[in-house]
């Protein structure tokens, strides 16, 4: 990690800002770790992403190995497991309340391993034929950085599949259209029900938000996003605003 910033799972980080140091609030992941799945059981925006990964995955010729950066419980490793029986699987997670879920959830599949390095950290340069980073990189320090060692793990013509939240987390909008969701799908009650269960998920969301605004997460706006894959070495393939508009997903090509 960067020695101005605290490992990823800390509820505050120093930040460097004109050569002074500042205070941060940081989500709690390990924390979010316990609730995180509701997301992937009620989120009909979450389920989304997963079923355009999957298409994703049919579109394109079976890695020999992939790489799930910043995978927290492992629901993408989980999908291109099920996809690619054939392919070696690495989720790097750093965090040790996520990958736990991840190493209960994952049991059955053999095609797995389980690594809790920091991006930067990871050792295995040119080697994967496809990196998967959801959710992941507006998290880390310097993510510019982040894009170059996510560029270095690919060998020339992998494939990146990357979704990033870029626009502030407004925790109060996503309340509000997941109970509109959730009260058509189940009733009020059953709604009500369920966002009570998943309280650690608003409150660590409340948290990302603030990250945000003090600037210890990094926004950003697609264009800007979409220059700094560039930059990094890749060639951008589909670019799409997602999310609701919070995030973007880009799928790129290392460049040789």
């Amino acid at each position: 990690m960067s020695s101005q910033v605290q490992s990823q799972g800390s509820v505050s980080a120093d930040l460097v800002d004109g050569g002074t140091v500042s205070r941060g609030t940081q989500a709690d992941w390990n924390a979010y770790a316990s609730e995180y799945d509701l997301l992937s059981d009620h989120n009909p925006e979450y389920r989304a992403l997963q079923r355009d990964f999957e298409a994703f995955l049919a579109t394109i010729e079976t890695p020999d190995r992939i790489v799930d950066i910043g995978g927290g419980t492992g629901n993408y490793t989980q999908i291109a497991a099920r996809c690619c029986p054939g392919s070696a699987i690495r989720l790097v997670e750093p965090h040790e309340g996520m990958i736990a879920v991840a190493r209960r959830k994952l049991s059955d599949f053999r095609n797995i391993t389980y690594d809790t390095a920091t991006l930067e950290s990871v050792d295995a340069p040119g080697t994967a034929d496809l990196v998967v980073c959801v959710h992941a990189l507006y998290t880390m320090p310097d993510p510019d950085r982040r894009l170059a060692d996510l560029r270095r793990l690919l060998r020339p013509g992998g494939w990146l599949y990357l979704i990033d939240l870029g626009r502030r987390l407004d925790v109060k909008d996503w309340r509000a259209y997941l109970f509109s969701h959730l009260r058509r799908e189940h009733g009020v009650f059953r709604a009500l029900r369920i966002l009570w269960q998943s309280r650690e998920i608003a409150k660590q969301n409340t948290a990302i938000e603030r990250a945000q605004t003090e600037g210890v997460y990094r926004t950003h706006t697609a264009e800007e996003f979409a220059s700094a894959v560039t930059a990094a070495g890749f060639d951008i393939h589909r670019q799409e605003t997602v999310y609701r508009g919070y995030s973007d997903l880009i799928v790129a090509r290392a460049r040789a």
